[in-house]
């Protein structure tokens, strides 16, 4: 547990450095050594390609034993913290889902508020009341998890709403009260758009990225520039990853 807590730590410690922090999305362990012989100080694991490496689907198509699984072997090949993302919870209490993160040994996760299980998109206190009790329940354990407090606003998949990005700062707001150490408006519109997130959220802003071309918000020069404390990758690394091999191995067909 002292390990533990001295990785999260240096999590928290690694967002408020003045400095944007990229942690590249991983989802095995030969991808999470990778990133960290490349110099990272820490990595982030996605659902989303952790569930394509197993076979299985995002949006809950892993169950929690699932993706601890996977989180577990990831943060076993690494001596650098890792932030895993959990998708809305998967229907478990906050308390033993921080208990049982912290035993696969990740010192942050990424929470949502779609619960695709449900097919629905959690309320703004709801969601903000679950990250509370996740804030609650890693103090209790002596560990400064870096909660990332997602909302899915933005996409208007689950739910459309008439000001989407007042409705994604509304949420990040609320979640940052709650006890989120970092917010993750998904799919950021514009420059714009970042621009006015950033001044409204009062804690780092994550920002998924693709590392080629860059987020919608702008390029890896313009996201720091305007002040971007967080970037991930999400599924964007594994997808460039699979473009370069389909190319490597198309002339040996």
């Amino acid at each position: 547990m002292t390990d533990l807590a001295a990785k999260a730590s240096e999590l928290l410690r690694l967002h408020h450095t003045g400095e944007t922090l990229v942690l590249p999305t991983v989802w095995d362990a030969w991808s999470a050594r990778a990133v960290a012989a490349a110099g990272f100080p820490a990595l982030s694991i996605g659902s989303h390609p952790l569930a394509d490496s197993r076979g299985q689907k995002d949006n809950e198509g892993m169950t929690l034993d699932d993706a601890l699984d996977g989180i577990r072997r990831i943060t076993g090949a690494v001596d650098v913290p890792v932030t895993a993302d959990v998708e809305s919870g998967y229907n478990t209490p906050a308390a033993e889902l921080v208990e049982r993160v912290l035993e696969a040994g990740a010192v942050g996760i990424n929470v949502e508020d779609t619960v695709h299980s449900e097919g629905r998109l959690r309320d703004v206190q709801e969601h903000a009341d679950y990250i509370g009790a996740l804030r609650a329940a890693a103090d209790q354990a002596g560990i400064e998890l870096v909660i990332n407090a997602r909302t899915d606003a933005l996409i208007g998949k689950v739910v459309k709403f008439d000001d989407p990005l007042g409705e994604a700062i509304r949420r990040s707001q609320a979640c940052e009260a709650a006890g989120a150490r970092c917010v993750y408006p998904v799919l950021i519109p514009d420059a714009d758009s970042l621009r006015t997130l950033l001044s409204a959220l009062s804690g780092p802003v994550n920002v998924t990225a693709h590392p080629v071309k860059g987020a919608a918000s702008g390029s890896f020069d313009d996201l720091k520039a305007a002040g971007v404390q967080r970037i991930t990758f999400g599924p964007l690394l594994q997808m460039a990853l699979a473009e370069k091999l389909t190319d490597l191995v198309t002339p040996w067909r």
